[in-house]
């Protein structure tokens, strides 16, 4: 471990204190060190290994896709990217779907969208209202839209159009939207910021906000979703739709894979808007497309719920 260290720390920018150990294989719900010591893995790749580690659902299909084809470009069709989008906007109850790679980047697409879709067909409004203590990414957008000083502050100036008010209080909610106001953006379980749930009203309340003042409902569900909380999506707990989700984490069961998805109403974006180079490659969309599969075939979510009253 120290030689490790000392490898690290001499070529490594510094971005966090030291690692906890050096890691070198995992099956199931354990991992070993490089001298063989066993722990219980209670991290997940930080909700991210869905399946465990060592899963054969993930092994085999990336075996089988590297076989074929690992990656080639956005201006190609290709079929695990199509399935796994036509599964996720099925279960989702959404419309559109645009694959990313990672939770910060699908945060970032969504904060784009809903500003478009603010300035096309709400006055030109931009202003996106979140949540203190919430937690959407290290990008410079996101960590605007996520409000924690300690994260922003070294990075100023900042991106303007963020207001943040209190989680779980509608009153500090419908205070804060104004004729700026084109989205509110929420996770449906604050999880950095101490695993703090809503009143069961709460997001039924949000809902009922945004329809009544005709703005977008963007949910974070890069940790509570794909299974995490007991429901395919955290928003299903509150019997809500939502116009916007976000996905990454859980999706691809270690593979870095994200997605945006959006009804039709707040499907803005046209050709030329966003791009990516190697969200939706083939390797990472048939990793997914397994994984989602998997859950959903074997109702993995039931699972969960029982194994958390347990």
């Amino acid at each position: 471990m120290t030689n490790i260290a000392e490898r690290e720390a001499a070529v490594f920018m510094r971005t966090g204190g030291q690692r906890a150990a050096t890691l070198v294989r995992g099956s199931g719900t354990h991992v070993w060190d490089e001298d063989g010591k066993q722990y219980l893995d209670f991290v997940a790749g930080i909700s991210t290994v869905s399946l465990g580690h060592g899963s054969p659902v993930v092994l085999k299909a990336l075996q089988d896709q590297a076989d074929q084809l690992i990656h080639v470009s956005n201006i190609f069709y290709t079929i695990p990217q199509i399935e796994l989008g036509e599964i996720l906007v099925k279960e989702a109850g959404l419309d559109r779907i645009f694959f990313v790679n990672s939770g910060a980047e699908a945060n970032e697409s969504g904060i784009k969208l809903v500003r478009k879709w603010g300035r096309e067909h709400r006055n030109g409004a931009t202003e996106i209202i979140t949540a203190q203590n919430a937690f959407h990414g290290r990008t410079l957008a996101t960590i605007t839209a996520t409000g924690t000083p300690q994260y922003s502050e070294p990075f100023a100036p900042l991106p303007h159009g963020f207001v943040q008010v209190p989680f779980n209080d509608i009153d500090a909610m419908r205070n804060a939207v104004t004729e700026n106001t084109c989205a509110i953006m929420l996770e449906p379980i604050q999880a950095e910021g101490g695993v703090n749930v809503p009143d069961q009203n709460y997001f039924p309340e949000i809902r009922r906000l945004c329809d009544e003042s005709n703005i977008a409902l963007f949910l974070d569900e890069i940790q509570t979703g794909m299974g995490r909380t007991g429901k395919m999506f955290g928003f299903q707990h509150y019997e809500i739709q939502p116009d916007v989700i976000t996905l990454a984490k859980g999706l691809g069961g270690g593979v870095p894979v994200g997605a945006i998805l959006a009804n039709e109403k707040l499907s803005v974006f046209t050709p030329g808007d966003h791009g990516t180079t190697f969200g939706g490659q083939p390797l990472t969309t048939a990793v997914a497309l397994a994984v989602t599969k998997k859950i959903i075939d074997n109702d993995i979510p039931s699972y969960v719920k029982s194994m958390g009253e347990h």
